[in-house]
C-alpha cells in the first residue's frame, strides 16, 4: 500500500514538473483530433447523404468505408506514410479514414429512419429537395449524427496515440518515450491524460446527443378546446 501511494505521488510530482510539456502534447493531441474529425464531417455527412438518397451507391460507400476501418491503424498509417511522409498531415489523414464510417452509417440511418409522410408534408409545402433535406431531414437526423461523431470522437483520440510512429506528436509522445525508456511515469503521464480525454468527449457529446434526441420527441402541448357558442350548440342539437 505504501509502495502504491509512493507511485501516486512520484505520478503527480513527475506531471507537476513537466506541466507544461504535458499541457503543450495535450494541445497538439486535441487539434489533430480536431482537424480529423472535421474533414470526417466534411466527407461523410455529404456521402451518407448520397448514400440515403441512392440505394445502389449506399453499399459501395458504406463498404469502402468499412474496409478502411477494418485496417489495423499501424498497417493504415505506414501505408499512408509511403505517400504523404512522417509528420502532421499523414496522422490527420489517418484519424479522417478512421472516423468516416461512422458519421457515413449514422447520417445514413438518421435519414433512413425519418417518417416518409414528414417528408411528403414537405414536398407538399412546396419544399424543393434541397430546402427539405437542409430544413427538416438533417435536423431530424442531428441524433443519429451524433452517435457517430461520438463514436468517431472517442476512435480518433485512441488512433492519434500513435502519431509519434509516423514522427508526430501529441500525449502518444510520452508514451512512447516511456516504454523506450522503461520509465513507467513517462507511460502513466502520457496515457491517463489520453483516456480523459477520451472519457471527456464521451461524456459530453452523449449528453449533447440526448439533449438533441430530448428535443425532437419532445411532445406537442395539447391544445385547450375552446367553450362552444350558442350558435356552435344549436348546430351540434
Amino acid at each position: 500500500m505504501k509502495l502504491e501511494t509512493n507511485g501516486v505521488l512520484a505520478l503527480l510530482q513527475y506531471m507537476s514538473e513537466n506541466a507544461t510539456t504535458l499541457l503543450g502534447l495535450t494541445l497538439e493531441h486535441i487539434i489533430m483530433v480536431l482537424l480529423g474529425l472535421a474533414l470526417a464531417l466534411l466527407v461523410g455527412v455529404p456521402l451518407g447523404v448520397l448514400s440515403a438518397k441512392h440505394e445502389r451507391l449506399a453499399s459501395v460507400i458504406l463498404s469502402a468505408a468499412n474496409i478502411l476501418q477494418v485496417i489495423p491503424s499501424l498497417a493504415l498509417l505506414a501505408l499512408l506514410m509511403m505517400f504523404l511522409g512522417l509528420g502532421f498531415k499523414t496522422i490527420v489523414v489517418g484519424l479522417f479514414c478512421y472516423s468516416l464510417l461512422p458519421i457515413i452509417r449514422n447520417t445514413y440511418v438518421g435519414l433512413k429512419e425519418i417518417d416518409p409522410h414528414i417528408n411528403e408534408a414537405g414536398k407538399g409545402l412546396g419544399m424543393s429537395n434541397w430546402q427539405l433535406l437542409v430544413k427538416v431531414q438533417l435536423p431530424l437526423s442531428l441524433p443519429f449524427l451524433m452517435a457517430g461523431f461520438r463514436i468517431a470522437a472517442v476512435i480518433a483520440i485512441g488512433v492519434a496515440t500513435l502519431a509519434p510512429l509516423i514522427g508526430g506528436d501529441g500525449l502518444g509522445r510520452e508514451i512512447y518515450a516511456g516504454l523506450n525508456m522503461r520509465n513507467s511515469l513517462k507511460i502513466y503521464a502520457g496515457a491517463i491524460p489520453a483516456a480523459l480525454l477520451a472519457i471527456i468527449a464521451d461524456v459530453a457529446l452523449g449528453k449533447l446527443q440526448s439533449k438533441l434526441k430530448n428535443k425532437h420527441n419532445k411532445p406537442q402541448p395539447e391544445q385547450k378546446q375552446l367553450p362552444l357558442t350558442e350558435q356552435d350548440k344549436a348546430m351540434t342539437a
